[in-house]
């Protein structure tokens, strides 16, 4: 028995590399990286994060997060039925095309494949290769796939609350009074390769060589499904790692509030009809509530007559290496106050071989950044501040 358990974790480990939605999330990834960069040189002539970032997001936390979901569903049998994986594929890479992220959330990709069975349950289609996939369903596998979402939502609440606040880009935009100010953006998208178990005639009947076991006197298989998970959202009014974590922590209380929702549909099958729903409209209305709440905040990030706001910071600059924080306001340097670019240029140029900064941290207390200066350092330090008009098209700092 744990040789058929090893045998099956092994093979489904390397049927991964067959899956096109493996792939079509690492080119997503590396497009997403590209396009971050673009934007960030359009706004600063410099870009924060590599274009690489988004790619090393992309799995180190996902696999440790799908073991888990692995043994959860795997120690509670859940078994999911072959179409649910087919159709929650098919969505994401769709949803993958549109360049929309967030709508690779696994209320909607799982969510709405939920209803699609429900929809094609007992018709008469064929799906090449299993014709019998459709016809075969069995409603008594629906709870699964809601639980399924729930679960994978608990995920996606995690990898918010923990890699969400990583690498936020800056961003300039103009408000509503026609003003340069700054905001936080956070793209990202990562991959959660999670164990599933599925009847074990669903693939036997056309692959025969697929490895099946046989408990409780039915046959099941091991599949290694590569599920999505997409993140957008936009910082304006608060620093970006406070407002991301709330988030991610709203999405997990959803997610968790849905999981014991869950064990009911189990006797009462109609509740995961509910369940769904509820997520699918909860992860909506999270989503509304941050944006408005956004909305109706001022800029964090827009100019102040007593300092400069540090908007971002380039890893591996002088300013890094000085633990400069964003959000952090610089108010004197070299012993001068400083209030625009010009004036933190001129002051910094005083003295060539050493920096010093007063610095207002975000709890408003004073500190002092100060590091040696040596040649083939940028001048510029690696801090990006929300720039004046005129230099709107000109290198930031």
């Amino acid at each position: 028995m744990v040789q058929d358990w090893l045998m099956q974790f092994l093979i489904g480990t390397l049927k991964i590399l067959i899956h096109p939605v493996f792939y079509c999330l690492f080119f997503a990834a590396a497009l997403m990286g590209v396009a971050r960069v673009k934007r960030e040189r359009k706004d600063f002539h410099v870009r924060a994060e590599n274009a690489y970032f988004e790619l090393r997001q992309l799995l180190p936390l996902g696999i440790l997060l799908g073991l888990i979901i692995s043994v959860i569903t795997i120690g509670a049998g859940m078994v999911v039925p072959l179409a649910a994986i087919f159709l929650t594929g098919f969505l994401t890479i769709v949803g993958a095309l549109t360049t929309k992220v967030r709508v690779l959330s696994p209320v909607y990709t799982v969510g709405f494949t939920f209803f699609a069975l429900i929809f094609v349950s007992g018709q008469n289609w064929q799906i090449p290769l299993f014709p019998e996939m459709i016809a075969s369903l069995d409603q008594n596998l629906y709870p699964s796939v809601a639980a399924l979402m729930a679960i994978l939502l608990i995920g996606e609440g995690v990898l918010i609350l923990r890699n969400g606040k990583k690498g936020t880009s800056p961003k300039l935009v103009k408000s509503k009074r026609g003003l340069r100010v700054g905001v936080h953006e956070v793209k990202r998208l990562w991959m959660l390769p999670a164990f599933i178990l599925i009847p074990g005639e669903a693939l036997q009947s056309q692959l025969e060589w697929w490895p099946v076991f046989t408990a409780g006197g039915n046959t099941y298989s091991l599949l290694l499904v590569p599920f999505a998970i997409g993140f957008h959202q936009q910082v304006q009014g608060a620093l970006p790692k406070e407002a991301i974590q709330l988030l991610g922590k709203r999405v997990i209380v959803l997610g968790s509030a849905l999981v014991l929702l869950t064990i009911g549909s189990y006797w009462i099958p109609m509740i995961s009809i509910v369940v769904v729903a509820l997520g699918i409209i909860g992860r909506e209305l999270l989503t509304y509530r941050q944006r408005v709440s956004e909305e109706n905040l001022p800029f964090y990030f827009s100019k102040r007559n007593h300092g400069l706001m540090v908007l971002g910071i380039i890893p591996q600059s002088p300013a890094s290496r000085m633990l400069l924080q964003v959000g952090e306001l610089i108010t004197k340097v070299n012993g001068t106050p400083v209030h625009d670019e010009k004036a933190f240029y001129e002051a910094l140029q005083r003295n060539r071989a050493h920096c010093k900064l007063e610095v207002v941290d975000v709890n408003g207390q004073v500190r002092f950044a100060q590091r040696a200066l040596y040649e083939g350092d940028h001048h510029e330090l690696g801090i990006l501040f929300v720039q004046e008009e005129k230099k709107w098209d000109t290198e930031a700092s």
